[in-house]
């Protein structure tokens, strides 16, 4: 996949950022972020959670650091993860240089929490001298009492004259490694901020909508509101904050990336028809077997599953590999190609097999291996459903012999 022919807004240009070894911000890859659920204490169950984490697409994990245990967690943990550690603050200021002294790679701060201005440039001057950044983490639920009456509540110029003001303690100490985040759990709302906070700041902008909840209607909260930005330019790094393992967390972040072509594909996508009545199969069955046989090989491969002999293969031509269903038999297709007719309960197989042959071998090498006389079958079924049906499916000839009688008057 071609990630720079993107048909989405141009990126808005921001300031770049190191989180450890991930860079966020300029040109660099939008990346993905999730959080713990474990105890930062229980430095096992963590690191397994944070492995489990960017096994599944995570960038960058964040911990909460809320007592000396968990920041001693931290020291622990830090050296040893897969990627960047950063640190959650709310309320104690002695956390976050606690955190700083672990050997986090960043720290997330709520201005809405931490409120005495010295206690903010203090640790902004101590993340400075080690070259830490900094998200301000502005919260619609968490915003200072102050903020919240000057504007009538938890509105989008609110959330962004929190950061506005978060920043200002940091120019104060010379420290301009920050990102920003401006989250709401309103969609409209998040959406509107960090529109705002884009014409206010050119620092990084990390997205998402707080608060989103469980699966489903967590995933379809964040997926509007990230998914939104993303077409626009905006945003620079993101977390789904769903109330569910955190490695769905990571997952739907790092298949939006994918499907919107700002990530080169890391994994299946499978694509497939909603059904109709012109299916000879069981669309649905067959695509839910295809998930889970070929995601657990984690190929990075686009599969399609289609009900249809007669439009499935042109329909799914972008496809890498895909099988169009027809009377008791398959069309396995690659690139839209006819490559193999197969028997109705061997098509999964069928599609395993080929996917590990085309990652293995390469497309071209295995549209060279197909079954000559395969289109010649394929034909042949499409012909017999079109047929069995008395017409054919899309009304072509009767939309032709129309238009030849109003063309003759």
């Amino acid at each position: 996949m071609d990630v720079t022919a993107s048909p989405l807004s141009p990126r808005r240009k921001t300031r770049q950022i190191a989180v450890g070894s991930v860079k966020v911000g300029g040109d660099a890859p939008i990346s993905v972020q999730s959080m713990t659920t474990t105890k930062t204490a229980d430095v096992e169950g963590t690191l397994q959670q944070i492995y489990a984490l960017a096994g599944e697409g995570a960038d960058i994990v964040r911990c909460t650091c809320n007592e000396v245990a968990a920041a001693e967690g931290l020291a622990q943990i830090v050296p040893r993860s897969p990627v960047p550690i950063v640190a959650d603050i709310h309320f104690h200021v002695e956390m976050a240089l606690a955190a700083l002294e672990a050997g986090v790679q960043g720290l997330r701060l709520n201005p809405g929490n931490l409120r005495k201005p010295e206690e903010i440039k203090l640790v902004a001057s101590e993340a400075r001298d080690r070259g830490v950044p900094i998200r301000i983490g502005v919260n619609a639920g968490s915003l200072h009492p102050d903020i919240y009456e000057r504007f009538g509540g938890a509105t989008p110029e609110a959330l962004v004259e929190s950061a506005r003001l978060e920043l200002a303690y940091f120019e104060e100490v010379d420290f301009h490694d920050v990102k920003i985040s401006v989250k709401a759990s309103s969609v409209a709302t998040m959406i509107a901020a960090y529109r705002l906070a884009s014409e206010t700041f050119d620092h990084p902008l990390h997205l998402g909508v707080t608060e989103a909840g469980p699966l489903p209607g967590g995933l379809l909260k964040g997926t509007a509101g990230i998914a939104t930005l993303l077409a626009e330019g905006i945003g620079d790094t993101l977390r789904y904050s769903l109330t569910a393992d955190p490695v769905e967390e990571a997952r739907a972040g790092r298949t939006l990336l994918e499907v919107l072509g700002l990530r080169e594909r890391k994994g299946l996508d499978l694509i497939a028809c909603p059904s109709c009545g012109r299916a000879e199969v069981d669309v649905i069955k067959i695509a839910n077997e295809a998930q889970d046989a070929l995601s657990a090989l984690n190929l990075p491969i686009q599969v399609a599953v289609m009900g249809c002999v007669v439009n499935g293969p042109g329909e799914a031509r972008h496809a890498d590999l895909g099988i169009a269903a027809g009377k008791k038999r398959g069309h396995l297709f690659i690139k839209g190609q006819i490559v193999r007719v197969v028997k109705e309960d061997e098509m999964v197989e069928a599609l395993v097999d080929e996917a590990k042959k085309i990652v293995a071998e390469g497309v071209e090498a295995r549209l060279a291996a197909r079954d000559r006389g395969a289109e010649a079958e394929a034909e042949a079924d499409r012909a017999m459903l079109l047929d069995d049906r008395g017409a054919d499916v899309n009304h072509a000839r009767e939309r032709i012999e129309k238009i030849r009688r109003r063309a003759e008057g």
